[in-house]
């Protein structure tokens, strides 16, 4: 069946003011991630019956439709399973709160991560593990000769801005035999990263390497099988410098996978795309900026990925070798 928004839903009423459209949608997102979050662990019936004011909101923005006596979600929000419900939860809420601050009349700050506090960072941090099971069970196994890379002994992964190393520890679980170096140049999320390591308390944790480190500075040669980047977090000046040095620290042979915004034609959308990518000290490449730019570089082999709904598009290419 499909699940879609009544054209009215979130329409501004004429006759009422915009911004009473714009914070109701606000209410019906924080209800969203509410009930995404709670579904990470329950079963959605139950969720959408325990809190029925709450349902009715998301009813109202055409979120949940009903179908004959269930309430279905929308399918850009059914996901697989509870590890996915949380992470998108928290994507949601990490955004939500970074728009909060933009709120509270911050513009003076430089932007950025260095200006989030640490509840925004765990939040993006934690959502980030579902990009990782994306690259660990859609990317990889799709990537010509990667998987066996991956498995042998000496295999090596490099995470551009880890972060709290939610990524890194997700693609150490999926490969045993890899070692994951997280690097990242804001030492406050290094630390949360350390503690979250120690608090996961697995072997896997073990093999992923933290250091605090800038993109633009790496030099190592063929040192990696996989490099994964989170194009959207970089200004477009330290992308440029840091794309060919990313793609000398590759392996002949080996594969970067680089995270990037989706192309958005709605007006708004793009707009607050821009302000926040702005915001966080980021670029606007988006899948085919980025894939053309890859291919100028040499690399070969050029594949797209896309993610959740509405989610980030991976770009996959590989260094010319074998």
């Amino acid at each position: 069946m499909s699940v879609a928004p009544p054209p009215s839903a979130l329409s501004p009423d004429p006759n009422d003011d915009p911004a009473a459209t714009l914070e109701a949608a606000a209410w019906a997102l924080a209800a969203l991630i509410a009930t995404l979050d709670d579904a990470a662990t329950k079963p959605l019936a139950d969720v959408l019956a325990a809190d029925p004011q709450r349902t009715a909101v998301l009813e109202a923005a055409g979120l949940v439709q009903r179908d004959g006596d269930t309430l279905v979600l929308h399918p850009s929000y059914r996901y697989p399973d509870g590890p996915t419900n949380r992470s998108a939860a928290q994507a949601r809420l990490s955004s939500l709160r970074q728009a909060v601050a933009a709120a509270a009349g911050d513009q003076g700050q430089a932007g950025g991560w260095a200006d989030q506090d640490d509840e925004v960072l765990l939040n993006q941090g934690r959502a980030s593990a579902g990009t990782g099971r994306a690259i660990a069970g859609k990317v990889v196994p799709a990537l010509p000769g990667l998987a066996d890379r991956l498995d042998g002994q000496g295999s090596r992964i490099l995470d551009i801005g880890t972060g709290i190393a939610a990524l890194a520890l997700t693609l150490a679980e999926a490969f045993p035999r890899t070692e994951v170096v997280g690097i990242d140049v804001l030492e406050r999320a290094l630390e949360l990263a350390r503690k979250e390591l120690a608090g996961a308390g697995s072997e896997a944790a073990g093999r992923v390497t933290l250091r605090h480190a800038d993109v633009v500075d790496v030099a190592e040669q063929a040192a990696y099988d996989l490099v994964w980047l989170p194009a959207p977090f970089l200004a477009e000046a330290a992308l440029a410098q840091a794309l060919p040095r990313l793609i000398e620290a590759l392996k002949p042979g080996a594969w970067i996978v680089v995270g990037t915004n989706p192309a958005v034609t709605a007006p708004l959308r793009r707009a607050v795309a821009g302000w926040h990518a702005v915001r966080n000290g980021g670029n606007a490449y988006d899948a085919d900026r980025m894939a053309k730019a890859l291919t100028a570089y040499g690399l070969g082999d050029v594949r797209r990925f896309p993610t959740m709904p509405g989610g980030p598009v991976l770009v996959a290419a590989r260094r010319i070798g074998s």
